[in-house]
């Protein structure tokens, strides 16, 4: 009797180990084939990005000219245009900013809001944005789910796969809590209200193209990060941690960058790294922050040769203490900044970067031992 009940109980736990397997497994299908749909977006750190990098660096430099000195003459030929004396008369509403004066002088701009992507100038020149798609109006300043944007957030209309002119509703502060990652093809317009993103993470410029960022406040950014984080509407995967950076551009192009307020970040203001090309930074005033601006990865990443950046008409502020900008590799075309004072330098570069310096404006700081430009 004993034997029997013995072999009952064995019997028994086997049929029991055996359920156990098979529920197992069963979850473990479901959970692949819920996750199946996940695209990993890795930060820079990581080797599957620089696997990523490898393979895509060639399509992206391909946006970079041939001759970068005629995309010079162009800027040349814009300033020109824009400062001849009988167009800064006194009935003129021209400023001599030949991108200000492209869409502001136009007393119903707010009805004609997707001109502004006609006004870019320099190497960023043809980032269209969403000027071909609809309008997304923001109204809801939440960011409760960076997986799952609810519809009238900023990350929902960002992530999108269509051309879209994002626009605010009011004025609002958005706190995001993870990455702002964006897709191709979108322009942030913040023409008109007062927007800020602070306190939290910012925004991620990553493998896209024809990006306009307009007219924000961006402040106090923060490293985030060790979480999930959608990219498209069918795509989500888990984000390492970020730098903390402002605006971070990844292996893209056809980026504009315009008329921000940036400042007290972790990281960077404005990076651009690992193939990015085909940039415009202009009208931004940066303050109080330590490396401004980082314009390539590295003195060995030797594919940053084919980044091409014009940084115009920016006032580089009070508080700033490095890098407006440090520069690798690439072709820099910085002119008509404002530099009012720095602590450290104001622009640097290693690893036989060109840096076309013109027209700009260095008021250096008392200190004797801070007065290096260049």
């Amino acid at each position: 009797m004993a034997v029997f009940e013995s072999k009952r109980w064995v019997t028994g736990a086997f049929l029991a180990v055996l359920l156990v397997l098979c529920f197992v497994a069963a979850i473990a299908e479901i959970s692949g084939n819920r996750n199946g749909g996940t695209e990993e977006l890795q930060s820079s750190s990581n080797s599957s990005m620089a696997a990523r990098v490898a393979e895509d660096d060639e399509s992206f430099n391909k946006h970079a000219v041939d001759d970068p000195e005629e995309v010079v003459a162009m800027v040349d030929m814009s300033i020109r245009n824009s400062t001849e004396r009988r167009k800064l008369g006194f009935f003129s509403c021209g400023t001599g900013n030949p991108i200000d004066d492209c869409w502001r002088c136009d007393s119903n701009w707010q009805k004609n809001r997707k001109r502004l992507a006609d006004c870019g100038i320099g190497f960023g020149r043809n980032a269209i944005g969403g000027r071909d798609g609809r309008f997304y109006v923001v109204t809801d300043p939440g960011d409760d789910d960076p997986v799952n944007p609810r519809p009238g957030t900023l990350r929902h209309a960002v992530i999108q796969n269509e051309p879209l002119w994002i626009v605010f509703k009011r004025d609002m502060v958005i706190q995001l809590k993870q990455e702002l990652i964006m897709n191709s093809f979108k322009t942030i317009d913040g023409r008109g209200v007062n927007v800020h993103i602070a306190n939290g993470a910012c925004i991620t410029i990553q493998f896209v193209t024809n990006i306009i960022i307009h007219g924000l406040h961006i402040h106090d950014c923060k490293p985030t990060g060790n979480a999930l984080v959608r990219s498209s509407p069918s795509h989500f995967g888990w984000r390492t941690m970020a730098d903390g950076d402002a605006v971070s551009i990844f292996g893209s192009s056809h980026i504009w960058v315009d008329h921000n307020s940036l400042s007290n970040c972790a990281d960077g203001l404005v990076d651009a790294v690992m193939g990015s090309t085909a940039i415009t930074i202009s009208n931004n005033h940066f303050t109080h922050h330590n490396e401004v601006m980082l314009l390539g990865h590295s003195d060995s990443y030797t594919r940053d040769k084919a980044m091409q950046v014009t940084i115009a008409y920016n006032h580089f502020g009070e508080g700033l203490i490095q890098r407006m900008p440090r520069c690798r590799h690439g072709y820099f075309h910085v002119v008509n900044n404002d530099y009012t004072h720095w602590e450290m330098y104001a622009i640097g570069g290693s690893a036989e970067p060109t840096i076309n310096s013109q027209g700009n404006r260095y008021a250096a700081p008392t200190n004797p031992f801070a007065k290096e430009v260049i």
